[in-house]
């Protein structure tokens, strides 16, 4: 086997770590501003927050590139005025896994935050609490180990995802090229032994993170009772 280019690692966890602290503030904000919206306009934001969940990623990575794109307005604003430039670089790597990741972190928030003692709120009314303190004191801290649980799935789709990635920030070694790209690339290369290599690391990382939602949600085997 040739030597490992540890790159693909590096560039996979930054952009997962990256990609999950974004969507971890996103994701509470907006669940809770949902939570609160009307029966209509719930329905449709939460259409529109969910759709990248159900759609196939390389047409999320499309309207991306489209968005993106330095032959678009908004590409060239932020390469001109911002210095930004999203489309095959690492930015764009980190923007498709927050497009992609970003719909769990959303819906595992807002499942949490539907599951709070309605009986708390009142009590913190009653206290005199804002509604901002009650949602950062109480529903928040409430419906932690459901947000715990959706940020480690948030962080496993990000480091994983692949098509919505080489749409919009290529294959580079080095720079765009994260673990599910190195494994196609080397597949197609032949490469199968690096490429066997790579799919060893991912589903270490996996099982890792199916280990943390069961540690952080209280479901592990200590809790399981034996037949």
């Amino acid at each position: 086997m040739e030597k490992i280019d540890w790159s693909p690692l590096l560039i996979s966890l930054k952009t997962g770590i990256v990609a999950t602290a974004i969507s971890f503030i996103l994701g509470i904000i907006i669940a809770g501003l949902v939570m609160r919206a009307n029966k209509k306009v719930k329905w449709i934001l939460d259409g529109i927050l969910t759709l990248p969940l159900v759609l196939p990623p390389t047409v999320a990575g499309f309207i991306l590139l489209l968005i993106f794109s330095l032959r678009r307005p908004f590409g060239i604003f932020l390469l001109n005025h911002l210095g930004i430039k999203v489309v095959q670089t690492w930015y764009g790597c980190v923007m498709a896994a927050i497009v992609i990741a970003f719909p769990l972190m959303y819906r595992n928030t807002r499942a949490a935050f539907e599951q709070v003692d309605i009986n708390l709120i009142y009590a913190g009314r009653t206290l005199g609490l804002s509604e901002r303190k009650i949602f950062w004191k109480i529903i928040v801290p409430v419906a932690g180990p459901g947000i715990a649980s959706g940020t480690v799935l948030t962080f496993a789709r990000a480091i994983g995802e692949y098509g919505a990635t080489t749409m919009l920030a290529g294959n580079i070694l080095g720079k765009t090229r994260t673990i599910s790209t190195a494994i196609a690339a080397e597949v197609s290369a032949g490469n199968y032994d690096i490429a066997a290599f790579w799919v060893i690391v991912i589903i270490i990382l996996s099982f890792a993170i199916v280990v943390s939602i069961n540690v952080l949600t209280g479901h592990g085997m200590k809790n399981v009772k034996r037949w």
